[in-house]
């Protein structure tokens, strides 16, 4: 009979074996039995929790759009009433947090990306992510520009945010957390300039 309160340790286990797999041999090798090995159960446990390694997958990736929905959402608490722009940049931050670009969570984003193409649970996935970056993005900048003007510089930040983050990890040095802050607060500031009062 298993331990009371083990679940969510072997889950979290095995959410980390997932990301540990993945960068060490690839989405396609990080079978089941490799997964189970690094968490150190059996591979039916995989089975029992997940169904399968799609379900512990899909559960890795909201555990991973958990930590960046908190990485965002303790940066901009933390603003309160802030101007639009350092709710921008907190958004900004977020998504470069150290929670989304190591190793492991940069490779597993990579598999999660190019599956979510063929999966329709992790297609869902991220279109709730894209959604919910662009909607945040779209209110801060509808704040201090007219509708369209807001929608297109949201458009062009979430790109920006996505397009910095795939270059770099892709990068084989890994992405300069620094140096793609610094590009995308250079957007911010065009996109800012537009209006009058904030430039």
């Amino acid at each position: 009979m298993p331990k009371v309160g083990m679940e969510p340790i072997r889950r979290r286990q095995l959410i980390q074996a997932t990301m540990e797999a993945i960068d060490e041999a690839g989405l396609a090798d990080a079978t089941v039995i490799r997964i189970a090995r690094r968490a150190g159960v059996s591979a039916g446990i995989i089975s029992h929790y997940f169904g399968g390694k799609d379900g512990l997958l899909e559960a890795t990736m909201r555990q991973i759009l958990h930590d960046l929905g908190e990485a965002v959402a303790t940066r901009r608490a933390a603003l309160g009433q802030a101007e639009p722009r350092a709710h921008l940049e907190a958004i900004i931050d977020g998504n470069f947090d150290r929670s989304q670009v190591s190793g492991p969570v940069a490779k597993t984003w990579l598999a999660f990306w190019a599956s979510s193409m063929h999966q329709p649970a992790l297609q869902r996935l991220q279109s709730v992510n894209d959604r919910r970056l662009y909607s945040n993005l779209c209110h801060q900048f509808r704040r201090c520009l007219p509708r369209d003007e807001a929608r297109r510089a949201a458009q062009g930040l979430a790109a920006m945010i996505d397009g910095l983050w795939l270059r770099g990890a892709l990068a084989p040095e890994g992405l300069d957390v620094a140096q793609a802050r610094r590009l995308a607060y250079d957007y911010l500031d065009q996109q800012l300039a537009r209006e009058p009062a904030l430039a």
